[in-house]
């Protein structure tokens, strides 16, 4: 009998999320250095290779958010309607993951991840991931190339913006403060009109602006 792809979906990913809170719970337990996959396996009853198959290493157990937490940023770029600014648009979306991120609970899971060299320098290189992946859909956003330093730039900001709001004592009204700055830079340092080919060669952007009144 063949499981609907529906059924097939929902079991995939109920058995990735025992596998995590599993992961999790062993990890708090005990350390993060003193588990290994085996074990973690072993409690989530399931094989070593179905653990691999959801994960890719064991790092990622920890952050099993990861990729949920780019896409939604991407999406807040992508996805935000014609006449919503980006910058606001991405503070909503940074707001959101700071109150995921600082919820009751949540410090046990900061300071496993604080303890853990491992775990920090694949928090550092996640961050890395997410900022390039911001980056490129802010430059599709406005038809740029990918390597536009401001995208780049601004897309770096946003990323920092959520672990400084995430430590500060006021975590909401940290992101207020932060992103003030970010659409601050953002409006002297976001492409011109010309960059994006809106104003033909040999004329100003006022010379546009003038010619459309």
């Amino acid at each position: 009998m063949t499981m609907p792809p529906g059924r097939r979906a929902r079991k995939k990913a109920a058995t990735r999320q025992k596998i995590a809170d599993t992961a999790l719970r062993l990890f708090l337990d005990r350390g993060y250095d003193a588990v290994g996959i085996r074990e973690v396996a072993a409690a989530a009853d399931v094989a070593v290779t179905t653990v691999f198959s959801h994960f890719a290493s064991k790092e990622a157990l920890v952050f099993e958010q990861d990729e949920d937490f780019e896409q939604r940023l991407t999406q807040a770029v992508s996805s935000r309607t014609p006449d919503e600014p980006l910058i606001p648009a991405l503070r909503t979306e940074i707001r959101a993951l700071v109150r995921h991120c600082t919820a009751p609970g949540g410090a046990p899971i900061r300071r496993l991840i604080d303890e853990s060299p491992a775990l920090l320098q694949y928090e550092k290189s996640m961050r890395l991931r997410h900022a390039e992946s911001l980056a490129t859909a802010i430059a599709a956003d406005l038809d740029l190339p990918q390597t536009t330093t401001a995208c780049a730039t601004i897309a770096r900001f946003v990323i920092d913006a959520h672990s400084l709001a995430r430590e500060a004592t006021d975590p909401d009204a940290a992101v207020d403060e932060i992103f003030q700055m970010i659409e601050a830079a953002w409006e002297v340092a976001r492409p011109s009109r010309r960059a994006r080919g809106t104003v033909p060669p040999g004329r100003t952007e006022a010379d546009q602006a003038a010619t459309s009144r």
